[in-house]
């Protein structure tokens, strides 16, 4: 809630600064990336205080077979997001407003190629997987396995939460696709240490993007 909240302050503040120059921009990125920030912070404060920890509750470092299951799983999340955005912007969203990408916004507000856009590149690429991990994989997956659910209705609850959470009509066929293939990564190994570098993974081709192409 608190989340939803900071981001409508953002959206308010971006409109109404629509005239400040672009290098004053800056700053505001570090608000926008505050509610993605506070996704994995409840689960982190609850598992240091009630569980056994990260480590012991989540799996949170990744081993070698997190990374090369990780990998994997990331390329295929890339390589679904890209044909089904693809197929999505051809075929349904056509006349989509540009600018509309959570992406393109934070190139936005960063101001053009500063440092701000670099922060904001590390964050997608580092920060994101780790938040939202700990939250949809960690501590919600945790949670629907306390309840007895089959692992393949956890795998799709999990992957339509990830879709919604990013806020993105556009997108969201192809942010539960991706869902799927990173939540499979979960699924095999039982640590998020696998989904967070499959996370990472898909992320790594969009921050590259935004800073040295959209910068």
């Amino acid at each position: 809630i608190v989340g939803l909240i900071i981001s409508g302050v953002v959206a308010s503040l971006a409109v109404r600064l629509d005239n400040l120059p672009s290098a004053d921009r800056g700053p505001l990125v570090l608000l926008a990336l505050t509610p993605n920030v506070l996704l994995g912070l409840a689960p982190a404060v609850m598992s240091w205080w009630k569980g056994q920890g990260l480590r012991k509750d989540f799996g949170i470092v990744p081993t070698r077979r997190d990374v090369w299951i990780g990998l994997l799983c990331g390329l295929v999340a890339f390589g679904l997001g890209l044909v089904i955005n693809l197929l999505l912007q051809t075929l349904v969203f056509k006349n989509a407003a540009p600018g509309s990408n959570a992406v393109q916004q934070l190139s936005g507000l960063s101001g053009g190629r500063t440092g701000w856009l670099a922060l904001a590149a590390l964050f997608v690429v580092f920060g994101a997987p780790l938040t939202e991990e700990t939250l949809v994989r960690g501590a919600l997956w945790g949670a629907l396995e306390g309840y007895k659910l089959h692992r393949y209705a956890i795998l799709g609850i999990t992957s339509l939460l990830f879709a919604f959470m990013h806020q993105e009509p556009t997108v969201t066929l192809a942010l539960f696709s991706q869902g799927l293939a990173i939540g499979t990564a979960r699924m095999i190994t039982g640590r998020i240490g696998a989904s967070m570098i499959a996370h990472a993974t898909n992320n790594l081709i969009p921050a590259l993007l935004l800073f040295f192409v959209l910068g």
